[in-house]
């Protein structure tokens, strides 16, 4: 019997959601089930090219995601791991993706006392959405839809305890409308507030986490909240080159606190569009910008560089209206308008009140009969009844939000601008619109073949954009959004015509896929079509077929979806249920194709160079590096002094500790902690060999050739160094994120050896001495959720002392419902140096200090 992940190659995307200690574990399961897992690229990426066959990663927050959607490689949580093993097959993939747009990804429904037609057509769409269909109730089902509490599954619920919601069909109705999943709290049975409270009530204005650094497209850089204690700078830049435009006219301290938190994440300012691989402006015009989003670099404002800065996790400057550049002037059609705001607090407001001014109309804080539109989260206040005695119009923030998105004013008529749930307060799913790149190229950056001829990596960016856009759904709540698929050999997304594919298509799945205008086009997907969207919404009704008169034609609507995607989740295959070669590599044989003629081929080799020299030259011409473990100048200042001054006259400049460096130079593999903490934020490692040949031939050598080689410790670690360095990339500083880690005030060494090693790997570092005040708060597994207790680790020597500590620190952490891991030092050190989290019961204090 094959393995449950034979065939499967995965690869991890690590994040605040998903942490590298975690990724260890699931690691460990996939390999013990035959899953293969692929190792970082040098620079941290996923080596997207090399047959992966699953993504994982709980966000869309990652530089290839949009890679990902171009080879229709399939992006999931961790959970479809969890549920393949639970169902002993591997799960769907569509109600794991991480996409947003999937609103009921994470929902497992079951239906109850409905109508035939609704049923069908909650079912149809959910599984659409990204849900599962549940016939009958289980632990795993999240949802029961039905009218009342009588029906034996509802009872069958309550009475085993099941974390289950069981809500009215409403809820389903209301989110299909808005394309947007809201809280089910008001739709809940048996005491539903949509049907018990008076719709007027006062509702709180709801907390959303979708507005984090995005109200305000040009802050202040000044107005960066001061660091509180030690936390290590933002590596997010490492190895980027960022361009910060004129038009920002931002102040010289403001422009030097950008420089100064850029530089010491690892990254470097350029004054050419060329060689920049962020660019960072405030408007949608320019020579520099035109040819910066042509030529596919990041794009983003001084709020979108801000984020990076304060998260240090990448986020694409196209997830939030407000981190891209504004249009100078605004969006036509809106210079004419009056807008004023209700039913919206704190942060929210604040950003509808500048994403207003960004299309260019006239915000207003009060409400006068010259006001053209009012922006509500409700239907219910003294402005919304005024604005319809005076027949201003009356919408919710989607309206603004997707005219911004699409650079377009959209028509007040659509259904879900005038659509407004009872009991919910619209800010609850404020910030989740998208901008439309294919909307954004058209309107301010167009053509740009000209440009993308003289650099293969642009045209090859441009690709993957277009081809991530045709695999796309088209319409619906889930625009946008890709669901990656099987593959088979002989399907190739990027090259084949249309109707070829919808040959193949039903060949291989017995459903005949539409063909496409454009010779890479994937199967066309239609979402449900929730009734004409300018119909006023229907009254509300507990019974009957609800607000559901146009369910079959929704069903006929979505039937193809839903039958290629049954057929897709039952084929069986010899390769793995997602197994399979990767056939979209054809970009790069393209590319090799094209440079048979001299002139194109002369053109990639430039590009080659030009490519070569942004990433070995700095814009200064200097080299900063870092020393450990070289005895050069063991006792000589003045020899030291000497021969840095002419090291510096060769462009290479010895750094201290806590300034950042380009590169770090030892004579091998040390657990200092010069080298460990540095080795955290991936700097290249080369030989102290590079400053013995700089300071002899007189002249600063290529660090190319000067990486650090050192087989031997390679081999004692377990580990070789280049792999690490590629781990501390995809790590991002965050290796040990969320691992509260103790030392004892007396270990050897002192603290101080250890805790710039542990805080330069995102962990908490904490002294121990059995007092008030580094105490673990008391908890219980069922505070907790049920789940296993997390580990907890204390770094100690063998003193007498300190082993009077052990049996307190093991109580202490058993009370708060943790795991204690008594750990000697090595633990931490072969961790930071592997920058992989492991165990073995051999660094426990008791087993490593035994002899």
């Amino acid at each position: 019997m094959a393995p449950l992940f034979g065939e499967c190659t995965f690869a991890f995307v690590p994040s605040s959601l998903l942490t590298p200690t975690q990724i260890s574990s699931f690691t460990q399961i996939l390999e013990k089930h035959g899953g293969t897992v692929l190792e970082p690229a040098d620079d941290g990426s996923i080596r997207i090219e090399e047959d992966v066959t699953h993504i994982i990663s709980n966000t869309i927050d990652f530089r290839q995601f949009t890679d990902s959607q171009a080879y229709m490689i399939p992006v999931v949580t961790h959970q479809w791991i969890s549920s393949s093993l639970h169902r002993g097959k591997q799960a769907q993939v569509r109600p794991h993706s991480p996409d947003p747009r999937m609103i009921f990804s994470q929902v497992t429904l079951s239906c109850a006392d409905l109508p035939v037609i609704d049923k069908e057509t909650i079912i149809g769409a959910t599984l659409a959405l990204g849900g599962m269909e549940s016939p009958d109730v289980s632990r795993l089902t999240t949802h029961i839809c039905a009218l009342t509490m009588d029906h034996p599954k509802c009872q069958m619920a309550l009475q085993k305890k099941l974390k289950v919601k069981i809500v009215l069909p409403h809820w389903f109705e209301d989110c299909f409308k808005l394309g947007k999943r809201i809280d089910e709290t008001p739709y809940l049975l048996p005491d539903p507030e949509i049907l018990l409270a008076d719709p007027s009530d006062d509702i709180g204005f709801p907390e959303t986490k979708n507005l984090e650094g995005a109200t305000d497209a040009n802050p202040s850089p000044e107005s960066f909240p001061p660091v509180k204690g030690h936390v290590e700078p933002s590596i997010i830049f490492q190895g980027k080159a960022v361009m910060i435009s004129s038009d920002l006219n931002i102040t010289k301290k403001a422009h030097a606190i950008c420089r100064s938190r850029i530089t010491q994440g690892g990254g470097q300012m350029v004054a050419q569009v060329e060689d920049c691989d962020m660019y960072i402006c405030q408007y949608r015009d320019g020579p520099d910008y035109i040819k910066a989003a042509q030529l596919g670099k990041d794009v983003g404002n001084l709020a979108w560089l801000m984020h990076l800065i304060s998260r240090n996790e990448w986020t694409s400057p196209l997830r939030r209206l407000l981190h891209y550049p504004v249009p100078r002037g605004g969006i036509d059609g809106f210079q004419d308008l009056r807008i004023c705001v209700s039913n919206y607090g704190g942060e929210s407001r604040i950003y509808l009140e500048n994403l207003i001014k960004a299309c260019g109309a006239t915000y207003t804080k009060t409400m006068k009969t010259e006001n053209t539109h009012l922006i509500t989260a409700r239907d219910s206040s003294e402005k919304y009844e005024a604005a319809k005695d005076w027949g201003i119009e009356t919408i919710n923030h989607l309206w603004i939000e997707e005219s911004y998105a699409k650079c377009e004013k959209q028509p007040v008529t659509v259904g879900k601008y005038a659509h407004f749930p009872p009991r919910t307060n619209l800010g609850e799913i404020i910030g989740q619109t998208f901008f439309d790149e294919a909307q954004l190229r058209d309107k301010f950056y167009p053509g740009g073949a000209a440009v993308r001829k003289s650099s293969p990596r642009a045209a090859k960016k441009r690709k993957i954009l277009d081809a991530a856009q045709d695999n796309a759904y088209k319409s619906g709540p889930a625009e946008g959004a890709v669901i990656g698929r099987q593959e088979h050999r002989d399907f190739d997304v990027l090259q084949d015509e249309a109707d070829e594919y919808a040959d193949k298509t039903r060949k291989q799945f017995g459903v005949s896929a539409p063909p496409g205008d454009e010779p890479f086009a994937t199967p066309a997907r239609h979402m449900p079509v929730r009734g004409k969207e300018n119909e006023t919404p229907t009254a509300r009704s507990t019974g009957g077929r609800s607000a559901k008169s146009k369910a079959l034609s929704n069903l006929q609507r979505i039937a193809p979806d839903i039958a290629l995607y049954e057929k897709e989740k039952n084929r069986k295959s010899k390769d793995g249920m997602w197994g399979g070669k990767r056939a979209a590599d054809m970009l790069d044989r393209d590319q090799a194709a094209r440079t048979s003629s001299p002139a194109q081929a002369d053109d990639e080799v430039a590009d080659k160079r030009a490519a070569k020299r942004r990433r070995s030259s700095k814009p200064d011409g200097v080299i900063k590096v870092m020393l450990t473990g070289f005895s050069r100048w063991l006792n000589d200042k003045h020899k030291e002094d000497v021969e840095k001054r002419k090291l510096r006259e060769l462009g290479i400049h010895i750094v201290s500790e806590n300034q950042s460096c380009d590169y770090l130079a030892a004579p091998f593999m040390v657990r200092t902690v010069k080298f460990l903490r540095t080795l955290a934020k991936g700097v290249t490692i080369l030989s102290s060999d590079f400053i013995e040949t700089a300071l002899t031939d007189g002249t600063a050598p290529d660090p190319k050739d000067h990486i650090l080689v050192d087989e031997e410790n390679e081999a004692k670690f377990g580990v070789s160094l280049q792999t690490a360095v590629s781990r501390a990339r995809a790590n991002n500083g965050n290796l040990l994120r969320g691992l509260p880690i103790y030392c004892t005030s007396g270990i050897r060494n002192g603290p101080e050896s250890f805790q710039p090693i542990v805080q330069a790997n995102g962990a908490q570092f904490l002294t121990y001495n059995a007092r008030s005040g580094t105490t673990i708060k008391p908890t219980t597994a069922e505070e907790d959720g049920g789940a296993a207790p997390d580990p907890v680790y204390l770094l100690t020597s063998d003193t007498a002392e300190e082993k009077k500590l052990w049996p307190k620190f093991e109580a202490m952490a058993e009370r708060g419902h943790m795991e204690p891991r008594i750990v000697a030092a090595d633990w931490l050190l072969d961790v930071a140096m592997t920058q992989r989290v492991s165990f073995d019961e051999k660094y426990l204090a008791v087993n490593f200090f035994k002899h």
